[in-house]
């Protein structure tokens, strides 16, 4: 009854409609999917026609039935290839009767399946270095608690999950006044320890896990140079032990010839978490930090 009105782009809208309310036995119905389905099948599926959705569909569910094992229950994941296919990420394979397209077909699977790889590769190092970020920031900001000082959260990590609650839990959420002028760049520094009495900020705190340093020393530039607090204030870069040499290396881009005379200090991650449970018991004030970091 619904075809029957003719209108204008509806096949596709119910279809989709019933399709999240019978994902198993309903197809989604869209331009990719549909030519996904013509390049796989051979067939010659038109997207305005219901009958047409309707022949597509069975044949859906045969291909889903045919390859459940690899595909899903309902039919999202044998959607999700149509449509992947019709948009050309993917090539579909050719016809049992073409050899060489067939060995064509295979490396460019292969190719696709090394690319999907080397992604996945690249989304879990950068999730591991998220983490590793994320509790290296969490040491600073317990060890600045047990040393008494107010600890700011770079603004934007505030909410990041840490310890069963969110990084910033307890800590400040202002700069002291001095800051302002420079305020933009210095509320992402990510660890900043600020006296007790809120009057001053002592110490700073860059984390490079993994990527280039420039934008934290830009900000570290930023607190020492451009506002009224940088005077005094104690800089450290947070890193693993095998980037010492690489810091160095960037720091003597001539874009950074007046970082010597901030006196940044390099603290590598195994000093830190080695000593930081005794510095936090028994350590006062920043020069338990400095014995055990390095001048850059």
């Amino acid at each position: 009854r619904i075809d029957a009105h003719q209108i204008k782009g509806l096949g596709p809208a119910v279809a989709n409609l019933l399709y999240f309310v019978h994902p198993t036995i309903v197809m989604p119905f869209n331009t990719a999917i549909v030519k996904g389905y013509n390049a796989v099948t051979g067939s010659n599926v038109k997207l305005g026609k219901w009958d047409h959705y309707l022949s597509m569909r069975e044949g859906c569910l045969r291909l889903n039935a045919q390859h459940r094992r690899l595909l899903s229950n309902d039919m999202g994941a044998l959607a999700g290839l149509l449509f992947d296919i019709g948009s050309g990420r993917y090539t579909a394979p050719p016809r049992d009767d073409d050899t060489a397209a067939i060995r064509g077909w295979e490396a460019d699977l292969e190719k696709v399946r090394e690319e999907s790889a080397a992604a996945h590769k690249r989304w879990v190092a950068e999730r591991e270095s998220d983490a590793s970020h994320t509790e290296i920031q969490g040491w600073l900001r317990d060890l600045g608690k047990s040393l008494g000082y107010g600890v700011w959260i770079a603004s934007n990590d505030q909410g990041r999950g840490y310890a069963g609650g969110r990084l910033g839990d307890g800590c400040l959420t202002r700069l002291p006044s001095g800051a302002q002028p420079g305020l933009d760049l210095v509320r992402l520094i990510d660890v900043i320890w600020v006296e007790a009495d809120g009057s001053k900020i002592a110490a700073a705190f860059e984390v490079e896990h993994s990527t280039s340093i420039y934008s934290g020393i830009v900000r570290m530039l930023d607190l020492a140079l451009g506002t009224e607090l940088g005077a005094g204030v104690s800089m450290f870069l947070v890193a693993p032990d095998a980037r010492r040499d690489d810091v160095r290396l960037q720091l003597r881009r001539p874009a950074f010839s007046r970082v010597a005379e901030l006196g940044i200090r390099y603290l590598p991650y195994s000093e830190l978490g080695t000593h930081r449970e005794a510095i936090g018991r028994f350590g006062s004030g920043l020069k338990p930090l400095s014995e055990i970091s390095h001048l850059l």
